[in-house]
């Protein structure tokens, strides 16, 4: 009997940077993929598209807190790494309804941790030694860097907002469970992730979507928020790079240095729609300012040159580029547009229910 093909177990991998990840493993590496997701709002079988008939790639529907299913998964797959980015990532709605993300992203992330660990104790020698948990958090667990300075893996945990401290919180759990048990964790703080297949309650999509509708382009404050943007591939190519040959223990910041404000990135989204639609129009004229968001970071950036030099991998993608490629996607796949649109909708009526803090 051939010997089980290796295994790989993805939590979130219906989510934007998931699904980008499930296509990216399958298209270049060998393993089996098995992607985890509850397929709330922000999980979309569409955005799985051809991997859900891919040969190597299963789609489980199931919550990482559901302890038998994990241990479930587990024991069938094998998998010789857990690569768990499942969870609630919106900061507006964080601020809305903060308990909802600190049950996905602690407590989800609590039993997604004890299940893998009391698995993996049981492996044998050399598979405990081969396997990975990679952590995707964020850089928003740092809060917020001052002018000229950047977060290195030295910067202390500062989060800001009910999203960055429930992240904190997992990827403290995390590094608790590799302490105390050995779990072999490798931890990434990524900047912020654009691309295809994000949802248009975030900034680029959200502001793509409007332009190129003739819809205001509201922008929090004086729009001179700064970000650290990598495109999804390059952050993915990171995350495969962690499994592969990332030290248990250590944390890797994954960034670009592109550092730009919230406004220079609109309007350079605004001049490629202008260019890719060609009719005229000066979508610039279209942002305007809104009230700043409570407790909002003023800026993100990240030294992400060492772990560059330890993972072997760089960003490859220009933010010029980046932006034109996402630009010409979002123009050009109206199902997926609609899809996520209508995700959107029956997640902002089923909020509207709820008791918003």
């Amino acid at each position: 009997m051939p010997a089980p093909r290796p295994t790989v177990l993805i939590t979130g991998g219906a989510g934007f940077i998931g699904s980008n990840l499930v296509r990216q493993w399958l298209a270049e590496e060998s393993d089996a993929v098995v992607t985890l997701d509850a397929l709330t709002y922000a999980g979309l079988r569409e955005s799985l598209g051809d991997a859900l008939a891919h040969p190597r790639h299963e789609l489980v529907v199931g919550d990482i807190g559901d302890a038998p299913l994990v241990r479930e998964l587990l024991a069938e797959h094998r998998p010789r790494a857990v690569l768990h980015l499942a969870a609630e990532s919106h900061v507006d709605r964080s601020i809305v309804e903060p308990l909802g993300f600190v049950q996905t992203n602690v407590v989800g992330t609590a039993a997604l941790l004890e299940e893998t660990t009391r698995w993996w104790r049981e492996l044998p020698a050399e598979s405990r030694d081969a396997f990975r948990f990679v952590h995707v958090s964020t850089d928003e667990v740092f809060g917020s860097a001052e002018a000229g300075r950047t977060f290195t893996v030295a910067s202390p945990l500062a989060p800001n907002s009910p999203y960055a401290a429930s992240k904190a919180a997992g990827e403290q759990l995390a590094r608790a469970f590799a302490h105390t048990y050995g779990l072999p964790v490798v931890t990434l703080n990524p900047g912020n992730h654009y691309g295809p297949r994000q949802l248009p309650e975030k900034l680029i999509p959200k502001m793509i979507l409007r332009a190129d509708a003739g819809e205001p382009l509201p922008l929090y404050g004086d729009g001179q928020h700064q970000r650290d943007w990598i495109h999804v591939d390059d952050g993915c190519r990171a995350i495969r790079a962690a499994a592969a040959c990332g030290t248990p223990g250590e944390r890797y910041l994954i960034g670009s240095d592109n550092c730009y404000p919230n406004r220079a990135i609109v309007e350079q989204l605004c001049d490629e729609i202008d260019r890719q639609r060609d009719d005229g129009r000066r979508r610039r004229e279209l942002i305007a300012a809104a009230a700043d968001r409570p407790g909002h970071d003023r800026r993100y950036a990240l030294d992400s040159a060492p772990a560059q030099r330890q993972l072997n991998w760089r960003p490859q993608i220009e933010l010029a580029a980046g932006l034109r490629d996402t630009v010409a996607w979002y123009l050009a796949n109206g199902p997926w547009i609609a899809a996520a649109t209508q995700s959107l909708a029956a997640r902002d009526a089923a909020g509207a229910a709820a008791r918003p803090l």
